[in-house]
């Protein structure tokens, strides 16, 4: 990977393209990987090949990828950034559930350090969701006030914000030094192209969950042209364009399959000619765009 494409996260600086570990939980982001080994394999592979930002959290499973980052690679390497998320909680039926109460949010956090054994959270995401996967509006100051306490206890070291809205990015700033933005964001999917902007000004990472689409892949005749026309696939096109489109975002396409991982990495050394990037914009035409 590019040596110079690096970015700070919190007080550390890491390569822009890392890795999330939420795929290497089984079907749903439930129970244990089908491939154990080859999940460990994979985050060894990562750390191996120079990822230095892993994403993770412990309702992943739940406790199944951090337990895995855990026995693959602890004792931690001196520059991995591990980022983990509060805010939810899994049902026994794989059901993803709001969990932001005080009492959610403190367990969550001694969950997070003892499944990775760690002694604080490097960055920790408080996941706002209020009775919905999309951002929706409402307050974050009772859920921010107890994660900057838990700040202060010395569990946490750093605090970013996922699932929110441009207002509560706002509020959030208002309330605390907020190191990152974690939100959907991709080729096809871009109202936060207002915020990323106002992000970038600020010197603050954001950081695209979803970036190749999710469970639905990018799929786009666009996007398959352009990456035919480089010799590249099109998830390394998609990828290219994110590291492309603003000096600030963090990638963290996620793979349970080293072969994949390997792919998705070499996106940080693809550059995009102007007439590609051109063609590619054009995908999202259309959609609202917040500013």
């Amino acid at each position: 990977m590019n040596e110079s494409e690096r970015y700070a996260l919190g007080t550390r600086t890491v390569r822009r393209v890392g890795y999330g570990a939420m795929q290497l939980a089984g079907p749903g982001v439930f129970g244990p990987p089908k491939n154990r080994p080859g999940a460990l394999a994979v985050l060894r592979e990562a750390v191996a090949s120079g990822v230095d930002h892993i994403d993770t959290s412990d309702y992943y499973g739940p406790h199944v990828t951090n337990q895995l980052i855990r026995e693959a690679l602890h004792p931690y390497p001196r520059d991995l950034v591990i980022v983990t998320k509060l805010g939810a909680r899994r049902g026994p039926d794989g059901s993803w559930k709001p969990a932001l109460s005080a009492e959610d949010l403190k367990s969550a956090v001694h969950d997070n350090l003892r499944n990775l054994r760690v002694d604080a959270l490097e960055v920790a995401n408080l996941r706002i969701m209020f009775g919905a996967h999309q951002p929706t509006e409402g307050s974050i100051e009772a859920p921010l006030a107890v994660l900057a306490e838990l700040q202060r206890q010395g569990l946490v070291r750093h605090i970013g914000l996922s699932n929110v809205t441009a207002k509560q990015v706002e509020e959030g700033r208002a309330r605390a030094k907020i190191v990152c933005v974690q939100n959907h964001y991709n080729l096809a999917h871009r109202h936060d192209d207002g915020l990323i902007d106002e992000l970038a000004a600020a010197g603050i990472a954001y950081v695209p969950f979803f970036p190749l689409g999710g469970f639905t892949p990018l799929q786009s005749t666009a996007l398959s042209d352009v990456a035919k026309a480089l010799g590249a696939t099109p998830m390394q096109v998609a990828l290219a364009w994110l590291l492309q489109r603003a000096p600030n975002l963090l990638l963290i396409p996620g793979t349970s399959s080293v072969e994949h991982l390997r792919e998705n990495l070499t996106a940080a050394d693809l550059k995009l000619p102007g007439e590609a990037v051109t063609k590619l914009n054009q995908i999202a035409t259309g959609q609202p765009k917040a500013g």
